[in-house]
């Protein structure tokens, strides 16, 4: 009875052993972390200056929507055609769908762009 005692004890002391040694061989190499991280950051960075490519373009849909507004208004005082007034509200209308679209495309990239940042910063506190 002794016997099995001892070894279920020495079972459950070498349990004990190879559960706390086991973090250190689950650790990846540090290197090959590094290259990753530098590697997200670069994809922030590219995603930022993505960001800031579609704010400019944003502002100018913006220019080309008053631009559109200010010729329909002047058709209209004017006395222009039905088929050119409604041409420059077509006009209009597309540049209004054009700008919602960028703006749904410009908040999700800015909300991916701040999750990816906050896994930098968490990674950076490793």
């Amino acid at each position: 009875m002794r016997r099995f005692s001892n070894l279920g004890l020495g079972t459950l002391f070498a349990v004990g052993l190879f559960m706390t040694a086991s973090p250190a061989f689950a650790q990846n190499d540090i290197r090959h972390d590094r290259h990753d991280i530098r590697h997200d950051r670069r994809d922030l960075h590219s995603d930022r200056q993505n960001i800031h490519n579609q704010r400019v373009d944003l502002h100018n849909d913006y220019q080309t929507l008053r631009q559109n507004r200010t010729t329909l208004r002047n058709d209209v005082k004017n006395g222009a055609s039905t088929d050119q007034i409604t041409a420059d509200r077509q006009a209009v209308h597309n540049e209004v769908k054009d700008i919602r679209g960028d703006q749904r495309g410009l908040f999700n990239d800015r909300r991916d762009v701040g999750a990816t940042a906050e896994i930098c910063a968490v990674i950076d506190e490793i």
